[in-house]
């Protein structure tokens, strides 16, 4: 405990990370929770798992007041991000007794107006803080901390245009931390529009590379699904996280895994909130140890004890297949990243292996048996609810149906 009250931390807050238990803090604590503290900007480079909303929560809690107005907003890339930082900073502030409010898009507005008037922090999405800004239910003159949680993703998200007019409206002098797991070109520029002499921290990556062994398998197409079945039932494993390029592939995964004696729940952006809450709900619950998840619905989700990755379609760079796989092999935990090659793949995992730091092995394709995995049209059932449609009764119907009962 004296080495987070060598960091700067007092009174409340250090009596609540004391009840924790916490007995070291993890790198990017170390290094910018001073800095923050006393009221530096910072570029942290960290990635989810590291600490880091302990970090830029603990200038927040420790120096605003309740009932003063909102004196600090947290941006993310993602609801269920936002939900998951907004109760983090709930728990740690248990002695201060702020209040703390997430607002983001997908479930209806006029319960967050009705908060936001006595609310100390503010954490949320790009598009729904400039929707309460726009509507006048949301005054940032009062802000003193401005935090942009994973960076990085709100850019690829095309949030960059969003992030800066809702910077612009915070007050002039302020503190701006931005926290990312990389920092391109467009967050520099961000950086130096609305930062002041920012103090840029590294740390080292989270993931153990020498407790993560990563592999890849050639595999047919129309044999990809019945591999991935084989090796889930194979390998031994904690929670899993299956990775999909599109909603559609996430909802025939995990509904085929569900009817192959697995039990898998998706998440992707197509979901509605309550639906995407109900499935972290369940898988967080241990009611289901596969999620099968789209990158976007993934990105800033912190789930302890994942112990595989699958790439069931691989990602377009190396710089999302090193998220996915820094899921696993954290905090001196082994892990596996897995990926599945299908000759479509191959594109995406060349642009993979243009990062010559990456030590992906192949493997030799396994004996394993075919299993049916259909894929019905239409079906947005996403819980598995329901039987499957009748295929349509036209020429070639029934041939196109059968080319697709194997994969």
């Amino acid at each position: 405990m004296n080495k987070f009250e060598k960091l700067g931390i007092e009174g409340p807050l250090l009596e609540r990370i004391k009840e924790e238990t916490f007995d070291t803090p993890t790198e990017v604590q170390e290094k910018s929770i001073p800095l923050i503290l006393e009221g530096k900007d910072i570029i942290a480079g960290s990635a989810t798992g590291s600490g880091k909303t302990l970090a830029f929560s603990a200038g927040i809690i420790q120096n605003s007041r309740k009932g003063r107005g909102i004196q600090a907003i947290v941006l993310t890339p993602t609801r269920e991000l936002a939900e998951q930082v907004k109760d983090a900073m709930k728990h740690f502030s248990k002695y201060k007794q702020l209040m703390i409010t997430a607002i983001y898009g997908g479930v209806s507005i006029s319960p967050q107006m009705d908060l936001l008037r006595k609310t100390d922090v503010v954490v949320g999405t790009p598009g729904r803080v400039l929707d309460h800004l726009s509507r006048g239910t949301l005054d940032l003159s009062k802000v003193k901390v401005a935090v942009l949680d994973e960076a990085d993703r709100m850019l690829d998200m095309g949030f960059i245009d969003d992030v800066n007019r809702i910077l612009s409206q915070c007050a002039d002098v302020r503190q701006t931390l931005l926290f990312s797991a990389t920092i391109p070109y467009d967050l520099e520029k961000l950086a130096k529009k609305h930062m002041k002499n920012p103090i840029n921290i590294s740390v080292e990556a989270y993931v153990d590379k020498s407790k993560l062994i990563q592999n890849f398998y050639q595999v047919p197409n129309n044999m990809k699904f019945s591999l991935l079945v084989h090796l889930l039932k194979k390998e031994t494993s904690s929670l899993v996280m299956v990775f999909c390029n599109t909603q559609r592939e996430t909802d025939f995964v995990a509904n085929n895994l569900g009817k192959n004696g697995i039990n898998a729940i998706p998440i992707h952006g197509g979901l509605t909130q309550a639906k995407r809450s109900r499935t972290l709900e369940i898988f967080n619950s241990g009611k289901s140890y596969v999620l099968v998840c789209t990158d976007v619905a993934a990105r800033g989700l912190h789930i302890d004890d994942v112990s595989h990755v699958y790439n069931y379609d691989l990602p377009t760079d190396s710089k999302q297949y090193i998220h996915r796989i820094g899921r696993t092999a954290r905090a001196g935990k082994e892990g596996k990243a897995i990926s599945l090659l299908s000759m479509r793949d191959h594109d995406n995992f060349n642009n993979v292996l243009r990062d010559k730091s990456l030590d992906i092995v192949e493997e030799p394709l396994p004996e394993f048996e075919r299993v049916v995995a259909r894929r019905h049209e239409g079906n947005r059932d996403n819980f598995g609810r329901g039987g499957p449609r009748r295929p349509q009764q036209r020429r070639g119907g029934h041939r196109r149906q059968r080319d697709r009962r194997y994969q």
